[in-house]
């Protein structure tokens, strides 16, 4: 008979493990470039509310095998093996197998779709088939003829003996998720946090970082926490080092593959990336991943300890990075432990982008920032503040004086939303309200780019319910504001903010009004703005996307007052003419074009300049703008060597 991975539905914890280590056995134990490439050739299957893994069952008279026309698929080494290279992408197996077990992939955009299964890691080294070899509750097993003979004789001697099931069934699940509850951060209360700036979170005591530390179920050393984690952070390791008490070694840890853990801590929606993948969600409550790694690095930056860098070798090579924000840091980050000289030009005075400047102080203290910068300094990097290019250093100057650049200048351009009376005074755009109330908490001055608006005793209304939504709603609690309103065309569901988020400004005060999409806005005779025409709206069905589309209910206009009117409906690229006529080509969005044959990811069309970040991809997280510019900064290096060895 072939062999066979057969799965204990009853030991099965949900936490793909079995999918994660499938993917790095065909990768050669690395984590895949592309989300894309995450191909696991076993799946865990969830259903009302319990999980199992299923996969190729290697059939003796294996109907895909009899209907290939090529041959690719063959019976070898007791199982049922694929050859790529013979594959057509027919779909004839796919049709013919009745487990579903063979799926239709692409290594890239421009390959065709052809087969994949299970090869029971034929050619992985060890000689282990990884996902029986990783399933934390051992719920995984290779079948053979002598173990299923054994599994008969076991099911004969239960059936005698008038027992049902297993004498253990499903301890094993049982005994790992038995957990206590998840506790994490502690909030100041919302009445005295919305009277001051200051971060909302108060830190982890020890006593409860190592309660959060003991709950880590650890599902794996390469777990789902670290693939939903764009960086894809050490977790479970991590975490272990916290609960052993070592939190040098777990600093260290951290920054083998962040710039900035402890902003990334701060200010990640976990809930929706690594504590949104933890195997704990649904039982007591997710692991306070985000909260740990702030812990770390917190703690081992208070007893003067900084990130270990090695003997650096200088190289001969020179790079200017346009702009200190997340991509930017990122890069230099890299290049600058590898040895080469890093000059970061941005136009803000201080370094961190959007993360000092676009988010509150209430969400990440400013002061922090000021720390990495002395830690990016003392490794050698320079800081060039206030200055901004096109207008106090030019763009090819730069590109002829140093061996690279590298491009990462974010998002600053504002979205209209297209209505009648947007341009009245008292209308005011997020970004430009977000940096000029950090500008005047951090004691900066006043710029007119910037100016910041009074709402003291003021009627506010935000349009929007994404991250951006809330932090206005949030900063306009906090300078006074008479009343503070949300207004979204969705439900409350279908908002893409971080739901703590959405928590913490209902908790500080703010109204919802879900299910309404703005039509006019209306003026008082001084010409201002005085109040927003809506029209309730209805989920209707999903779309291309998956998504729902809200639809206008007719009959159901009304009107919300407002003094001030704050668009946040996201941000696009903004004008850069200092790039034309460098051979640098932009989409049709005005998004930096990266890419292509014979090209790095991060690589533009002119070969010396790089890109990353919101200015590439549009505005994201500030973690996928930290990984765009750590790739570009490895793009970089394979470049330098190239020329070396040219």
């Amino acid at each position: 008979m072939n062999k066979f991975i057969v799965a204990d539905a009853a030991n099965c914890i949900g936490c793909h493990a079995c999918e994660v280590a499938c993917v790095l056995s065909h990768h050669q134990d690395s984590w895949p470039q592309q989300r894309s490439d995450f191909l696991p050739r076993i799946h865990v299957i969830f259903k009302r509310g319990a999980s199992s893994a299923t996969t190729c069952h290697h059939c003796n008279d294996a109907p895909c095998v009899a209907v290939c026309p090529t041959q690719a698929l063959l019976f070898a080494n007791d199982s049922v093996q694929f050859r790529q290279e013979a594959c057509i992408g027919c779909k004839n197996c796919v049709i013919a197998c009745p487990f579903g077990a063979i799926e239709m992939v692409a290594n890239d955009e421009s390959s065709p779709l052809l087969a994949q299964k299970c090869d029971l890691c034929s050619e992985n080294a060890s000689g282990q088939q990884a996902c029986v070899a990783n399933c934390p509750t051992q719920a995984l097993r290779l079948v053979d003829e002598k173990a299923l003979n054994q599994l008969r004789r076991e099911r004969q001697i239960r059936s005698a003996l008038g027992q049902q099931q297993e004498p253990h069934h499903g301890i094993r699940r049982q005994e790992m998720l038995n957990k206590p509850p998840r506790i994490g951060a502690k909030k100041v209360d919302a009445e005295q946090r919305k009277q001051h700036f200051d971060e909302i979170y108060r830190p982890l005591a020890k006593c409860d970082a190592g309660y959060e530390s003991e709950r880590c179920l650890s599902c794996a050393q390469k777990a789902w926490c670290n693939w939903t984690c764009p960086l894809h952070n050490a977790i479970p390791d991590f975490i272990r080092l916290v609960n052993e008490g070592k939190i040098i070694e777990a600093a260290e840890l951290c920054h083998q593959s962040s710039s900035l853990p402890e902003i990334c801590g701060r200010v990640c929606p976990q809930d929706r990336l690594c504590e949104g993948a933890c195997t704990l969600k649904n039982e007591g409550g997710s692991v306070a991943i985000g909260n740990l790694e702030r812990y770390i690095t917190d703690t081992a930056l208070a007893t003067g300890w900084r990130p270990t860098i090695g003997e650096v070798v200088p190289r001969k090579e020179r790079v200017a990075v346009i702009g200190a924000g997340p991509a930017g840091l990122g890069c230099a980050d890299i290049l600058a432990r590898a040895g080469v000289q890093v000059d970061v030009f941005d136009r803000h005075p201080e370094i961190g982008g959007l993360l000092t400047f676009g988010i509150p102080p209430f969400k990440l203290d400013k002061n922090i920032l000021a720390v990495r910068r002395e830690i990016f300094s003392e490794m050698g990097i320079r800081f060039h503040l206030n200055q901004e290019v096109g207008r106090d250093i030019a763009f090819n100057e730069l590109v002829d004086i140093y061996d690279a650049v590298f491009l990462g200048v974010g998002t600053y351009g504002l979205m209209a939303a297209g209505l009648e009376g947007e341009t009245l005074p008292g209308v005011i755009q997020a970004l430009p309200f977000l940096i000029a109330s950090t500008r005047e908490v951090m004691g900066l001055e006043e710029v007119a780019e910037y100016p910041l608006t009074e709402i003291k005793g003021k009627r506010v209304v935000v349009l929007g319910g994404g991250d951006t939504a809330m932090d206005c709603l949030r900063t306009a609690i906090r300078r006074g504001a008479a009343s503070v309103t949300c207004a979204y065309r969705r439900d409350e569901q279908s908002m893409p903010g971080s739901k703590k988020e959405v928590g913490n400004a209902r908790e500080e005060g703010v109204e919802f009004q879900f299910n309404v999409q703005p039509r006019v806005i209306q003026s008082n005779r001084k010409g201002q703005v005085s109040a927003i025409g809506l029209i309730r709206t209805e989920m209707g069905e999903p779309g291309p996307d998956g998504r729902r589309r809200p639809q206008p209910v007719a009959g159901s206009e009304f009107e919300l007052p407002a003094d001030v009117l704050i668009m946040a409906f996201g941000f696009q690229a903004h004008d850069m003419p200092w790039l034309r006529g460098n051979g640098i080509a932009l989409d049709r969005w005005g998004q930096i074009c990266t890419g292509g044959k014979d090209r790095g990811t991060t690589q533009t069309s002119n070969d010396k300049v790089f890109a990353g970040g919101d200015a590439v991809h549009g505005a994201d997280l500030v973690v996928t703008a930290m990984v765009a510019g750590r790739q570009a900064a490895q793009e970089m290096l394979t470049l330098f060597k190239r020329k070396e060895e040219a």
